[in-house]
């Protein structure tokens, strides 16, 4: 029907709500009713709940004892004054409104905070649009005709663009969820209530009404029953012409138009006569949508008023129907039934504006501008120095939270020609950090490449996603970047790899596209960009050879095949055979990118502002490169190396590049525009002003020798021959030419001092732990090495990066979790692939010799050192560095790897496993009876914040500590405090220990540190031999421990049972109801701040001692909430008395192992434990994606209480149990492999 009527007529929507409630002079008792009479905050205004109105009015009968004031909050009228309401909606639909909205603007909430009325929201939804179509039914009973209701989603009191905070551009008072959220929850109660459509409207931040969209479509696939059509109206703040967050409104179009919208439009903030030019622009440019208008009555006087009469309004919005602007029209702030009764008079029977049906074949991105690609579009540069791992000079900006250098990067790039800008960003840094300061990005598809999908209000690229994982994967990919509204990159990756030859190219990038613009996504065609793989040639591999022919002809058949998609490609990926040639490798992008935009190269990842003309290469060079593209001589990687040789590294001499500076002023001026040279220009320029025998005015030397150059660029641009960065250079030059711009600035350099090597350092991705590593630097500092720091949770990218950048000598990787094993050996892997020739050395609490040389060293052709402490480390690097020492050195420790791997699979072999059917019919059976048992005080979490430090002194272990400082004392003399007695180190760990105790008054004292916890009981029974499961008070199923149980066969005379930890709870056939406790503890909310501080001060000493107390309050804390677990919340142990050493060496009932630690080696059950207590939210405590605990000084593990339980290693298990455990977690053996790698007791790898 709605559709219908828009097709028929010009359509009229209400006027404004709030003024009619205004006119009631509600008060506070008006707003409340009964219920609200105690509410806190004034409700009158809140028009979504209301006639001559005062607060009381507002509260109704219902709210009488709502504690805030509700005076203002106008949506909860609906709720105390439906009458009101009713009335005001009759009042507009008498008037000839065909559309009313519900009084719900603020009905989210957002917004409802405000006067703590958020438990009210799906009522007052739901109540809104109830009455609303009650007035519609009555109305129509009563004169005819259908009139619609639409549900109105307002844009909240908060900005997801827009930080409050002028000096913190990234901060944010909401979240992309949070909106969501919001949204989602006002929309189920707008359908519910009857709503014939969804106006998302008074749009003044297109992030946010991206979010309702978000929320809109998400109702509308969980419930497509309530599928209605969506409206949306977004509000020009000014005569700019831009809504709030900035944009235009054609790039708001773009912006929101993934989610199909049936009418866009504007409204509020003008009125019409400056809302026209605005319209007409919408009007032209959103050919596929209905218009929609509703404007203010002009705009308010100083007093807030309006005063636009309804006929001085109707004029504009007559003329505006009369020239077909507008589908529907209506009015906002300041209109009232006779504003609407004239529109309604003046449109009808007016031709309404005529919406093509069809769509054309244009890509349209936006930032604060839309973007339009058309088939008349030459090229698309898209910026690739906005990557932390191809930039390391962005890298180092954002490692270094510079984020105005880093805007400065991505501004030059666009000035230097780049429409797109391509923003690879990550862990562990914040995207939002970047993204907040930037409007228009190509966003890679990481992990999580949702944060940046989140930030961006305009519509951007998602690059990139490949049929890599299988269909189910790309499909789910595709439809959230659809979903988000953004393009998407698709890579020529399948399940078998990447494609190389012509044939593989088009064949997936046509599987690719046939399942994107099919049933199963829908995507819009014109939003997908093929990258085919820009491949390296000149590698002197045969089969490589070909490669740069493969892609152009590809590009031109994919572009046939695949209508509307658009091909791309990282342009410097042709060169990297000819990596440190920069003139060879621009050369050849040169020319690659002439073949490749003839053949229908769409855009293209390139460094914009660094390439040649394609006319001005040097003929020699010109023809080797087209030989070696098109492989016509078989000897061209060769030819191309000698002239590179010869030529490549040369320098131009001042002499050289002033030759044309002898020619005559005008070439010297074309030269200069054509070129992109502005050295000469002011000078050259004022030549010729002087000689007024030709030019008699300035205007003549524009009209003749800079016109002339311009024209030259205007031929080669449109031949191919000349790039859009080298066109923005020369009209650089041009404008400095007519205004005497500013010369350039030289960039002074600075020496490098010498040093002993240069050291990169790093903690692997997904670990936070760094004290052993910072110990190193110190260590390899104070002995003049260049020590380059590249901190935690490292990419691989960023260390191999980094290693190439600073010319290092050596890489040194850390880690404290088994996980990080996994990632050594992949950084190893790495380096090997990119063929770099830098010994590695290998070091952490969880790393060993053994590991190193059976996993990590044979990945890796150069030297790989463990190195077992910092007091190695200058030993290991000296040697390797020292040609005279090297060679003995390495012999001697590839003859150690050797033997260790030779005893390693011998091992393997010769050591006996049960099956781990055997082994479960060995478990430990304990006969469980509920005199054993004992419930604890309580039933789910129990949440500690900010818990007491000083309590935690006593129960601190010092042992650690003191390893930490390398400070170990020799018998009788091991141990805290008897190490003090120790001759050799007994004076320095006495004044550490006492260092550490004065930093530990201070930070008391000064609340440096914060210490977080939970603690969670639960029922449970074990359901299978190694799995526990865990119930709450009622007995349903909340979640499941998934259990390793020991396998390698014991000696003859050992009849000790094989354990698992599910031995230790109740089995569910027992009839026995058992508990079990979980913990998560942290002391280190803090200490980044510390560390960064003593950092910035060069204070080394410190930063490495604040972290080591913060473990060793982490500890505490464990040990100090377990005794407190089982003496007083557990309270099985009641009447224990222990002290502290008696502590440290376990003489307590009950036992506390945690996840990755010999009892349980599996990490992933962490997540479980983190889901079910919902760990980050109530405590600030994270997982990292390799399951570390943040802040580093934390930790975690289960209790259980049985009096039999004790610590235990399962040790190695055989591929038996890991298939049986992959199945039991719903998870691939790979990757159950993955993360029990340590603890195979074979070689998946043989």
């Amino acid at each position: 029907d709605l559709l219908n009527a828009l097709k028929e007529r010009i359509l009229v929507i209400d006027g404004a709500m709030g003024t009619m409630i205004q006119r009631h002079k509600l008060g506070e008792s008006d707003y409340r009713g009964d219920e609200f009479t105690q509410h806190v905050k004034p409700l009158k205004g809140n028009n979504d709940i209301l006639h001559k109105l005062g607060e009381s009015d507002y509260r109704g009968d219902e709210f009488t004892q709502h504690v805030k004031p509700l005076k203002g909050n106008n949506d909860i009228l609906s709720l105390t004054k439906p009458n009101i309401i009713y009335s005001i909606h009759f009042e507009y639909l008498k008037a000839g409104a065909d559309i009313i909205e519900t009084n719900t603007f603020s009905g989210t909430t957002i917004a409802q905070a405000d006067y703590d009325c958020q438990h009210l929201v799906y009522r007052i939804n739901k109540e809104s649009a109830l009455i609303a179509r009650r007035a519609c039914d009555d109305y129509e009973k009563q004169f005819g005709g259908v009139k619609f209701v639409a549900g109105s989603l307002g844009p909240t009191n908060k900005t997801l663009s827009i930080s409050p905070q002028v000096e913190n551009p990234a901060f944010r008072n909401v979240t992309w969820d949070e909106l969501v959220t919001a949204y989602r929850e006002q929309t189920m109660g707008l359908l519910e209530g009857g709503a014939n459509l969804i106006l998302i409207e008074t749009i003044i931040d297109t992030a946010n009404a991206k979010a309702a969209l978000f929320a809109v479509h998400s109702v509308f696939d969980e419930f497509p029953h309530f599928k209605v059509p969506i409206f949306m109206s977004g509000t020009i703040v000014d005569k700019s012409g831009r809504t709030l967050s900035g944009q235009t409104g054609e790039a708001f179009i773009v912006s929101i138009s993934h989610g199909q919208p049936l009418a866009i439009g504007l409204n509020c903030a003008l009125g019409a006569a400056e809302m026209r030019v605005f319209i007409e622009n919408m009007s032209k440019f959103a050919v596929n949508n209905y218009i929609l208008c509703y404007p203010n009555a002009g705009i308010p006087n100083v007093f807030g008023e309006y005063d636009e009469t309804p006929e001085e309004m109707n004029k504009h919005m007559k003329s505006f129907a009369e020239d077909g602007l507008v589908n529907i029209v209506g009015g906002c702030c300041g209109t009232t039934p006779d504003h609407i009764r004239l529109f309604a008079q003046s449109v009808k029977g007016l031709t309404p504006r005529p919406v093509r049906t069809t769509v054309e074949d244009k890509f349209y991105l936006s930032g604060l501008e839309p973007f339009v690609f058309t088939k008349e579009t030459l090229f698309i540069n898209i910026g690739e120095r906005c990557n932390v791992a191809g930039s390391k000079l962005f890298a180092r900006l954002i490692r270094q939270a510079k984020y105005s250098q880093a805007l400065e990067i991505a501004k030059t790039q666009v000035e230097n020609g780049a429409q797109v800008l391509d923003i690879l960003y990550l862990l562990p840094y914040d995207l939002s950090f970047f993204l907040y300061r930037l409007k228009d990005l190509d966003h890679r598809l990481k992990r999580h490449y949702l944060s940046g999908l989140k930030c961006v209000q305009g519509k951007c690229v998602v690059n990139s996603i490949s049929l890599k994982e299988g269909e189910d994967e790309f499909v789910r990919k595709a439809k959230l970047i659809q979903r988000f509204g953004a393009a998407v990159v698709v890579m020529a990756f399948d399940e078998t790899g990447q494609a190389a030859d012509e044939m593989t190219k088009v064949k997936i990038c046509r599987r690719s596209y046939d399942i994107l613009i099919g049933p199963r996504v829908g995507f819009n065609r014109n939003d997908i960009i093929f990258d085919p793989n820009i491949l390296t040639i000149g590698t002197g591999m045969e089969e490589h050879n070909e490669y740069a022919i493969d892609f152009i002809n590809a590009t031109k058949r994919i572009r046939e095949t695949c209508v509307g998609a658009k091909v791309s490609g990282g342009v410097s990926n042709l060169s990297f055979s000819f990596r440190g040639m920069e003139k060879i490798r621009e050369a050849m992008h040169s020319v690659f990118l002439y073949h490749a935009i003839k053949a229908g190269l769409t855009m293209g990842i390139v460094n914009a502002g660094c390439l040649p003309l394609y006319t001005d290469i040097d003929p020699i060079l010109l023809d080797l490169c087209e030989n070696l593209i098109w492989n016509r001589d078989p000897n061209g990687t060769e030819k191309l190396l000698e002239y590179a040789q010869e030529f490549g590294k040369i320098v131009k001499t001042a002499v050289e590049v002033e030759d044309w500076r002898r020619k005559p002023v005008e070439e010297r001026l074309s030269h200069s525009i054509v070129k992109g040279i502005d050295a000469h220009i002011e000078k050259d320029v004022e030549e010729c002003r002087q000689r007024t025998d030709l030019y008699v005015k300035p205007l003549h030397i524009i009209e003749g020798p800079l016109m002339d150059g311009i024209g030259i660029v205007g031929d080669l641009f449109g031949e191919g021959k000349m790039f859009l960065p080298q066109v923005i250079k020369s009209a650089r030059v041009m404008k400095k030419a007519v205004a005497y711009l500013i010369p350039f600035m030289e960039k002074d350099s600075s020496g490098e001092q010498s040093n002993a090597g240069v050291v990169v350092l790093a903690t692997v991705k997904g670990d936070v732990h760094d004290i052993g590593k910072n110990i190193v630097a110190v260590v390899l500092g104070c002995n003049n090495y260049k020590v380059i720091d590249l901190g935690v949770m490292t990419p691989c990218d960023r260390i191999i990066d980094a290693a190439i950048h600073e010319r290092a000598d050596l890489i040194g990787l850390s880690g404290l979790i088994t996980p990080s094993l996994d990632e050594m050996i992949f950084v190893a892997k790495e380096l090997q692939r990119r063929g770099l020739k830098i010994p590695l050395l290998i070091g952490g609490a969880t790393t060993s010799k053994k590991h190193t040389a059976v996993k990590i060293a044979p990945r890796y052709t150069e030297p790989t050192v463990h190195v077992l402490d910092a007091s190695k480390s200058v030993v290991v690097c000296s040697r390797l560095l020292d040609h005279k020492l090297r060679e003995d050195f390495l012999e001697d420790l590839n003859d150690d790897y050797d033997m260790m791997r030779e005893d390693h699979y011998e091992s393997l072999r010769d050591r006996s496993y049960l099956s781990i059917e055997k082994a479960r019919k060995k478990k430990l059976c304990i006969d469980f009876n509920m005199t054993d048992i004992k419930a604890p005080t309580f039933l789910g979490t129990k949440v500690f914040k900010d818990y007491d430090l000083r309590k935690l002194i006593d129960y601190i272990d010092w042992k650690p500590f003191f390893d930490v400082w390398q400070l170990r004392g020799k018998y009788p003399n091991r141990g805290f405090p008897k190490l003090f007695n120790d001759e050799t180190v007994g004076a320095e760990a006495k004044r550490v220990y006492e260092e550490a105790l004065h930093m530990i008054d201070e930070i008391i004292e000064q609340k440096l540190l914060t210490a977080n916890g939970i603690v969670g009981f639960y029922r449970a029974n074990t359901i299978s031999d190694d799995e526990i499961q865990l119930m709450d008070d009622s007995g349903k199923p909340v979640a499941t421990f998934h259990g390793l149980r020991q396998q390698a066969e014991k000696d003859s005379h050992d009849d000790s049972p094989y354990i698992s930890l599910a031995d230790f709870i109740a089995p569910i056939k027992s009839g026995v109801t058992d508990y079990i406790g979980l913990f998560v503890v942290s002391a280190g909310f803090g200490c980044q701040e510390m560390c960064d501080k003593f950092k910035r001060e060069h204070d080394d000493y410190k930063d490495i001692m604040t972290k080591a107390i913060a473990d060793r309050f982490a500890e505490a804390f464990a040990e100090e909430l377990h005794e407190r677990v089982r003496k007083e919340l557990w309270a099985y142990s009641s009447e224990e008395q222990l002290d502290t050493n008696d502590l440290l060496k376990v003489k307590y009932d009950g036992i506390r192992p945690a996840p990755g630690y010999p009892s349980q080696p599996d990490h992933t059950e962490k997540q479980t434990m983190w889901q079910l207590m919902d760990v980050e939210r109530q405590t600030g405590i994270q997982l990292t994606e390799s399951l570390a605990i943040m802040p580093a000084a934390s930790t975690c593990g289960l209790y259980f209480a049985h009096p039999k339980s004790y610590y235990f290693a399962v040790g190695k298990v055989q591929s038996d149990q890991i298939k049986d455990y992959a199945k039991r977690k719903s998870e691939s053996v790979e990757t159950v492999e993955k993360w029990l790698s340590p603890i195979l007791a074979y070689d998946p790898d043989h």
